[in-house]
């Protein structure tokens, strides 16, 4: 009894003497060890971790009974296991970091596409109408439209063309008797850049559908290793598919593949550049005063022209009453 009031004496006085930043530590702490457990769950980390486990505790029972050599030789491989932990984990220390990368806080720091409204929408077109055309002709297809994150690695791997998007294009690159069919497109900035590029496997490609084949399995691993939006043509069904995030969703139609294209090409980058531009000059007090003043400005002379034209059309329909009634006099 008196050794668990001893426990609460101790957790008292921690509680008594901690400051608001030892509660931040371990906050901050708390939440690296959740993901890194999570990290750990959801990749074959896991079974690594297991092993390392199972080499401590052979050290720790031939550091007992006095085993000289396996002792040494394991004492000499855990010296160097923060090293030998970031060789062992490097696959998934980097999709963690690449993950960090596509919150909004990592995305703020890169920049977004360089094309314009008119030459997406060009782009779009094209893609929507070669899908259509691509699937009544069941026509296997993977084009991969880039984002935020760059696809340099994916792009290193094709050939270069850096052509205007256009569904004859798509067309002779998908075919089949063509040296580029076999591969992805990729798209940046609204032009097709490269062709023939070969994507990464899924992280657990053994969970996946049996029925998906290569193209579809190549999409999921795309999209969980960046965030471009990966869109599939079934050479088997001719079903559209987009895979996003790493799920891949089928079933589209033409209209549904472009309003998807446009919400995430078009208005989800006008939102992130607004967001972008407000935070900027919320920032710094004199580009805030000055938005300010440039918006009221707008506003008083939007409406003044409101004004404006309402006095011209009440002149305009007096002078129709005018009329009228002169022309009922006579």
């Amino acid at each position: 009894m008196s050794s668990f009031r001893d426990i609460l004496d101790m957790i008292y006085s921690v509680i008594k003497t901690a400051e608001f930043v030892d509660i931040l530590d371990i906050i901050v702490l708390s939440y690296v060890v959740y993901i890194a457990i999570k990290l750990v769950r959801e990749t074959r980390a896991g079974q690594l971790l297991k092993g390392i486990l199972l080499i401590i505790l052979v050290y720790m029972i031939a550091s007992a009974i006095d085993m000289k050599a396996i002792t040494y030789l394991l004492s000499a491989t855990l010296n160097i296991g923060l090293i030998a932990l970031i060789i062992l984990f490097q696959p998934e220390l980097r999709r963690m970091l690449e993950k960090a990368g596509y919150t909004t806080w990592g995305l703020w720091f890169g920049g977004g596409s360089s094309a314009d409204d008119a030459t997406w929408m060009k782009a779009i077109d094209a893609i929507c109408d070669a899908c259509v055309e691509l699937s009544a002709t069941s026509t296997g297809a993977l084009i991969v439209v880039e984002r935020q994150s760059r696809l340099g690695e994916q792009i290193a791997n094709g050939t270069i063309l850096d052509a205007i998007p256009s569904k004859e294009l798509f067309g002779n690159i998908f075919y089949n008797k063509t040296p580029l069919h076999d591969g992805a497109a990729i798209i940046r900035d609204g032009k097709i850049l490269a062709a023939a590029c070969f994507l990464p496997k899924p992280q657990k490609e053994e969970l996946i559908n049996k029925r998906l084949g290569s193209r579809h399995r190549a999409a999921i691993g795309m999209s969980e290793n960046s965030d471009a939006i990966v869109i599939v043509v079934s050479e088997e069904t001719g079903a559209i598919s987009v895979a996003e995030n790493g799920v891949l969703r089928s079933g589209f139609t033409r209209e549904q593949l472009h309003q998807l294209l446009t919400e995430k090409l078009i208005r989800a980058e006008e939102e992130t550049t607004m967001k972008k531009v407000k935070r900027f000059a919320g920032k710094i007090p004199f580009i805030a005063k000055n938005t300010r003043k440039n918006t009221k400005r707008k506003e008083i002379r939007h409406g003044s022209e409101t004004k404006q034209s309402e006095n011209e059309t009440t002149e305009g329909q007096s002078t129709q009453t005018d009329q009228f009634t002169d022309s009922k006099d006579v």
